[in-house]
């Protein structure tokens, strides 16, 4: 995970291309934020699915997406059609990560919302978007004959998605987040699902509450692959190495490993070798 903010797009470019090499990362990910959220509050930030585009171009191996994409950002139809762009440009490596969006609480998260001139809906009406999103995006990825969608927070006339993403049925859809509310979504809706590490205990308790509300639906709860972030330091590997054994001990799968700017030359091989490597021997 390489957040693309106080950084430059070579640098970006220069772990992406260096990951790509390293079979041992499967996957790189940016996040979607259209201002800082740490550091030089006016320092830069550039834009999540663009720049997945150009590094998708760029690589040829890598599992990308963006964890996790703002449903308050974009109309899900146009989503949709920035999704199966980025699919095609890779090749078909697409995982399309999707949350609510921005915590309420944190204003230098929701300043960008402003900022952008961007509504910012409650927790309540932002997680029933959501839903619709993640049934709309699904729609227009599989079927042919265009329709009409009137939800209570989008509405589609004539909507059809052509092309088709590469990947069939459609790309993997992760589900990010850990409120009771969105993880009722992602048992519904998702292929995969994240939540920002940092509390395992946390963790394994909304794992368990997906397994419930996967339950009551009648779904298999381990169609759902789990999936943490887990943040990495540079002076303290041994600490990263502990926290990935950890939760893959908990039932995790899908590891996503932080990575601090401003990376260091060599700092997927570093990864790779001090942290993934040493966990898994």
């Amino acid at each position: 995970m390489t957040a693309p903010a106080q950084v430059r797009y070579d640098d970006v470019l220069r772990v992406w291309r260096e990951a790509d090499e390293i079979p041992a990362i499967e996957h790189a990910w940016l996040y979607d934020h259209l201002m800082p959220i740490f550091g030089d509050p006016d320092g830069p930030a550039f834009e999540g699915w663009t720049l997945l585009a150009a590094l998708a171009a760029s690589t040829r191996r890598l599992r990308l997406g963006v964890m996790v994409t703002s449903n308050r950002f974009r109309p899900p139809a146009l989503l949709a059609k920035i999704a199966t762009t980025v699919d095609h440009v890779s090749g078909g490596r697409l995982d399309f990560g999707i949350g609510v969006g921005s915590r309420p609480g944190h204003p230098l998260a929701r300043r960008e919302y402003a900022a952008h001139g961007l509504p910012f809906a409650d927790s309540a009406d932002a997680v029933a978007s959501l839903a619709e999103a993640c049934t709309v995006v699904r729609r227009l990825w599989t079927e042919r004959e265009p329709f009409d969608f009137h939800g209570a927070h989008h509405r589609l006339t004539g909507a059809f998605g052509s092309p088709e993403p590469v990947q069939r049925p459609h790309p993997p859809l992760l589900i990010g987040g850990r409120s009771s509310a969105t993880l009722r979504v992602v048992a519904e809706h998702a292929d995969l699902w994240n939540i920002p590490g940092g509390d395992i205990d946390d963790a394994v308790s909304r794992s368990a509450l997906l397994d419930r509300y996967c339950a009551e639906i009648g779904r298999d709860p381990a169609a759902i692959t789990r999936s943490i972030h887990l943040p990495v330091s540079y002076d303290a590997p041994g600490a990263g190495r502990a926290a990935v054994a950890e939760a893959v001990g908990a039932g995790f799968r899908h590891i996503v490993l932080g990575l601090p700017a401003p990376w260091p030359p060599g700092v997927a091989r570093w990864v790779s070798d001090e942290v993934i490597g040493a966990a898994a021997a």
